[in-house]
């Protein structure tokens, strides 16, 4: 028997905010550090920013992809994706020479930055939405509550 399918939409808005806050503060990094420490690291600032950017955005397309088939899938999908970014992204750094035009230790600091920063963006986002897992309940008879959700226009999920 399978369970009965949500006909929720997976909302992936906050990827559109994570990339304009990535762009804001990645430009912003990169001047400072191209004044600070020269231009080569501050083009491994915009790197690693855009590294991020790309890795958050394809996991969160694939995820919504999957949970849009069955929301079982949505977990060894995000596992998958994990893995695939994670084997490429080690073959990009360990391609990269040490005296090359990006300077890795910054492009690495830039990941792992740029990482806590979209972390940090998806769970504002989540706090900040209401998300319902199961049908809400009825507001009670008599009370000047919000009306009841439309049962026909499922709330959105993420």
């Amino acid at each position: 028997m399978t369970s009965p399918r949500s006909q929720a939409p997976w909302d992936i808005s906050f990827l559109r905010v994570g990339a304009l806050v990535t762009a804001a503060v990645a430009a912003a990094a990169a001047v400072v550090t191209g004044l600070l420490a020269g231009w080569a690291d501050a083009v491994s600032v915009l790197v690693g920013a855009a590294i991020v950017t790309v890795f958050f955005s394809v996991s969160s397309l694939v995820v919504a992809w999957a949970g849009r088939i069955d929301d079982t899938f949505t977990l060894p999908a995000a596992l998958g994706t994990f893995l695939v970014k994670a084997l490429i992204l080690f073959a990009f750094l360990s391609a990269l020479p040490d005296d090359g035009w990006l300077d890795v230790r910054t492009l690495a600091f830039t990941v792992v930055a740029g990482a806590l920063l979209w972390s940090g963006i998806q769970l504002r986002w989540v706090w900040t939405r209401q998300l319902y897992y199961v049908p809400p309940p009825a507001p009670p008879a008599g009370s000047s509550a919000a009306p009841e959700p439309d049962p026909e226009k499922p709330a959105p999920r993420g």
